[in-house]
């Protein structure tokens, strides 16, 4: 294909994407034709003639296809915002979504409190992927202190370039393990958005995230809810005095994981909806 003028190139990827059926296609089309050709918003209103070269037309072509095929835009772009930071995406981890923001919002007041009243505050968080829900935190509480928790190594190397980014890695702390099964010391909360899709539901989800996102990552067992059982069993080993455990969980999973964690002898203290007005995060603490 020739030199093409932008306002053409959007109208082209936007086309593609409509007739694709892509979910909306319109901001995935900017989104896409912004990071191919390096022209932004404002410079395609400034200068819709502007041309975009051949070779660029084609790399573009090739990015529309892969999101035709199932793939998201920020995994395509490889980084996402979340929580007012930017995030880069790995194929170890999952993409920070904004549901997630709910367990950031919950656990924030608590965090605040403990450094309010100690100086200081230690958070873990399991299964941090990104990193994204401890950065996020460290980012709104200045004398808060993290470990990010992941099996996979590669999420783990994702997870400290992300603490670099936004400027937190001298109080991030990235360590392999499975769940807590190299975790020493203790802590004023446990974090964590686990794996809660049950098994069989994985191969039904979306395209962009059954073909594309970690199983590791979304796999909860037959339930959904092995995760929480492993969690609520051994957290109170691992929490200092009046210590809290935050959870995002499944839309319909509040009943249940209360369920599980009340039998480990915690209550629930908090609950938060997240934007789609869905119950997302509890708070739990130990009776």
């Amino acid at each position: 294909m020739a030199e093409a003028r932008l306002a053409d190139v959007h109208r082209h990827a936007r086309s593609l994407l409509t007739t694709a059926g892509i979910e909306n296609a319109e901001l995935d089309a900017r989104l896409l034709v912004e990071w191919v050709t390096g022209f932004d918003r404002l410079e395609t209103i400034r200068n819709p003639h502007s041309g975009v070269a051949a070779d660029v037309l084609a790399r573009l072509d090739a990015v529309l296809n892969r999101r035709i095929n199932g793939e998201s835009v920020h995994r395509i772009i490889g980084r996402r915002a979340f929580f007012g930071l930017e995030f880069s995406l790995s194929a170890d981890t999952l993409e920070p979504r904004p549901d997630t923001e709910a367990l950031v919002e919950l656990a924030l007041p608590f965090l605040q409190q403990r450094v309010a009243e100690n100086g200081v505050a230690d958070l873990i968080d399991l299964g941090t992927g990104t990193g994204a829900i401890a950065i996020a935190l460290l980012g709104q509480v200045r004398h808060l202190r993290a470990v990010g928790v992941d099996i996979a190594p590669g999420a783990l190397v994702t997870a400290r370039d992300n603490a670099h980014l936004n400027g937190v890695s001298n109080r991030f702390a990235a360590l392999h393990s499975s769940w807590f099964a190299e975790v020493t010391g203790g802590f004023d909360m446990i974090i964590s958005n686990p794996p809660y899709i049950r098994s069989n539901d994985i191969a039904n989800l979306q395209p962009e995230v059954a073909m594309h996102d970690p199983v590791l990552a979304l796999d909860g067992g037959a339930d959904g809810l092995e995760p929480y059982r492993i969690i609520a069993a051994q957290a109170e080993s691992y929490l200092r005095a009046n210590g809290a455990v935050a959870v995002e969980i499944g839309f319909d999973q509040r009943i249940d994981v209360e369920t599980i964690f009340a039998k480990s002898g915690f209550a629930l203290k908090g609950l938060q909806k997240d934007i789609g007005g869905h119950e997302r995060a509890m708070l739990f603490m130990k009776l």
